[in-house]
């Protein structure tokens, strides 16, 4: 069921609709979706399959010749089996003033840093809405205040954040969940401020050439919680979050030469205390290429060719699986009026015989229906409790998800 926060969240966006409600443009979407695992679970509180059903309308009004807009995007989901996948959210909830040199933006919204396919390290504004996607790519929204300052050098984004926003993690009847589950009643702040502690980032873009830069830097309460050993109410086994408050500086670099897309993430951070309670900077990075095949056998598909390295100083101790892996993975897009698109890839740890295999693919069918088929295999995951991915060794997937837009 939604919890008592998510409608709350969920309430505070519908009061804000009826009073643009007389203009403006409507649009989103409304879904259902098929999750069915190969295996039976490792806990048996879980379930060989799940349903679940989500909607995200998108309301947007501009005035004052376009120069100032407000924009609204919630979101709701309802799962058959995991209370805690059962949430709300507003995605964006933003009034934008613009200038010719500077943008001015205030409210709650998603900001994407980040140029590479495996991971995306130095994209740190939201935080992470493991609920709905294990690959880090869907996010909460985050409340900020944003000054954009647009000059010839570059675009300078300012940013104050007042407001952390827990990541989210399955329930005990959810799968794709750590082992033992995460209890977020218990968890853990390093600032006294807890979740009301202010944040700062800043990030300058520019492109010089082929070469697009990104330079970023953030200051506050780690979005990557690391994690303690606990008991529930029940005297059950538990791992509790622990927010730690942390300094990082990022780059981001892309080079479009031709048909090859060169890739580069990397960033140092200080704060973070590691897997064995050590509390030291790091630098970890992403880099590698994408080459595309233009119109494949005489057709107008094309195919991606993609690799990349994952790399962390941490080794063993990192708080992430991806401390020294590779990516291998191919893109078919078919350019077809459905905008067909297909993603397969593996990354396999460079340590053992881990792999990690991934699939995405959609295609529209009529003018307002997308079909999406993804899915994720766990291979040769080490059943110790040292992995950090044991609790998923059982839990590889297809999903599909069929959604209306409007």
């Amino acid at each position: 069921m939604l919890t008592r926060t998510s409608l709350s969240v969920l309430s505070a966006a519908l009061f804000c609709i009826p009073v643009f409600s007389d203009a403006g443009e409507w649009s989103g979407y409304v879904s259902g979706e098929f999750r069915a695992f190969a295996n039976s679970p490792a806990d048996p509180r879980q379930h060989d399959n799940n349903f679940s059903l989500s909607i995200q309308p998108e309301y947007y009004t501009d005035w004052d010749n376009g120069r100032q807009s407000f924009t609204i995007v919630p979101f709701v989901r309802w799962d058959e089996n995991d209370n805690e996948r059962s949430h709300a959210d507003i995605r964006e909830l933003t009034w934008l003033k613009a200038a010719d040199t500077w943008e001015l933006r205030a409210g709650i919204r998603k900001v994407f840093w980040g140029v590479t396919e495996s991971q995306h390290l130095v994209d740190i504004i939201n935080q992470t809405d493991l609920v709905e996607a294990t690959d880090g790519e869907e996010k909460l929204g985050q409340p900020m205040i944003n000054l954009a300052l647009i000059r010839d050098w570059g675009t300078l984004d300012l940013f104050v954040l007042p407001g952390f926003r827990e990541r989210t993690f399955p329930g005990e009847k959810g799968r794709l969940r750590f082992s033992p589950r995460i209890d977020t009643e218990q968890t853990i702040y390093e600032s006294d401020d807890k979740e009301q502690h202010i944040d700062y980032a800043a990030r300058w873009a520019h492109y010089l050439g082929d070469w697009d830069i990104g330079l970023s830097y953030f200051s506050g309460t780690s979005r990557d919680p690391r994690f303690g050993f606990g008991q529930d109410n029940k005297g059950q086994p538990v791992l509790i979050p622990i927010y730690d408050i942390i300094e990082q500086w990022g780059l981001d670099l892309q080079a479009t030469l031709g048909d090859w897309l060169w890739k580069f993430e990397a960033i140092n951070r200080s704060g973070q205390v590691d897997r064995s309670g050590q509390d030291k900077s790091y630098t970890a990075l992403t880099a590698g290429f994408e080459y595309t095949f233009i119109g494949i056998a005489d057709s107008n598909a094309d195919l991606g060719v993609i690799s990349e390295v994952l790399y962390d100083e941490r080794g063993d101790d990192a708080l992430t699986p991806f401390a020294d892996d590779i990516l291998l993975a191919s893109r078919l897009t078919l350019n077809d009026e459905q905008s067909t698109e297909f993603l397969l890839g593996m990354i396999f740890d460079s340590d053992d015989a881990a792999r990690l295999l991934t699939l995405e693919s959609s295609r529209r069918f009529g003018d307002n229906w997308r079909i999406t088929l993804e899915g994720q295999a766990f291979i040769n995951i080490p059943n110790v409790n040292t992995e950090l991915l044991v609790g998923v060794r059982r839990d590889s997937y297809l999903q599909l998800e069929i959604a209306r837009y409007f």
